[in-house]
């Protein structure tokens, strides 16, 4: 995979702050981790983490971690029931609130992910991206991104995707504040939670252009 030559910032600043961010973000919040963990618990049972995985900076495969959201109801074959069918009020609510995404904040701590960035999408999705897609996977997934402040789940997989490498191509210092501010007014006033055909988002199949966008 071809790289775009790194700023300073990205260089030296950004997995530093990264870091800070998130380490202190689990001191402030875990109280409200702690809670959910146990609410979770409570509702959906065990276990509480959702686990799966996802790829990372180079395609790199980690293992992402969320607060369960959803049932683990099967049909009479064993396979896992849609979506909306397993969400519940009480995981539409974390959704809704993000709070599902929080154990994220340990993939950062790690090195997995990045405050700012793409949002890690499922692995079988890799051989569905064209080259222009593919270069999301340039820096490390983000707990935010442009996509999730111009949108979230209510836009496109192409205009995320755009979203994406512009973010790709404009990493700064400031770029990434104000996206991490306008991720809060994001999550206060619940925009873009689903698409208009799923209660999640539909699954990624592929775009009709599969070279260069």
């Amino acid at each position: 995979m071809t790289h775009k030559p790194y700023g300073q910032y990205e260089r030296f600043a950004k997995r530093p702050q990264d870091f800070l961010c998130a380490l202190a973000a689990i001191i402030v919040l875990s109280p409200v981790m702690a809670a959910t963990a146990v609410l979770v618990r409570v509702k959906l049972g065990s276990p509480v983490l959702f686990k799966q995985d996802r790829p990372g900076k180079d395609g790199k495969i980690f293992k992402v971690y969320k607060f369960r959201t959803m049932t683990s109801e099967a049909d009479e074959n064993g396979r896992l029931l849609p979506d909306e069918l397993r969400l519940t009020p009480f995981g539409k609510k974390l959704r809704a609130t993000s709070l599902d995404e929080l154990p994220e904040l340990f993939n950062i701590l790690r090195g997995d992910m990045s405050v700012v960035g793409p949002r890690p999408l499922m692995v079988q999705y890799l051989p569905r991206y064209n080259k222009h897609q593919m270069r999301r996977h340039e820096v490390r997934p983000g707990f935010t991104g442009l996509a999730q402040v111009n949108g979230r789940n209510a836009i496109s997989w192409e205009d995320k995707f755009k979203w994406d490498v512009k973010y790709v191509d404009h990493i700064t210092f400031l770029g990434d504040w104000k996206i991490i501010f306008e991720t809060f007014k994001t999550v206060l006033k619940r925009d873009g939670i689903s698409s208009a055909t799923s209660v999640t988002m539909e699954e990624f199949m592929g775009s009709d252009e599969k070279e260069n966008a």
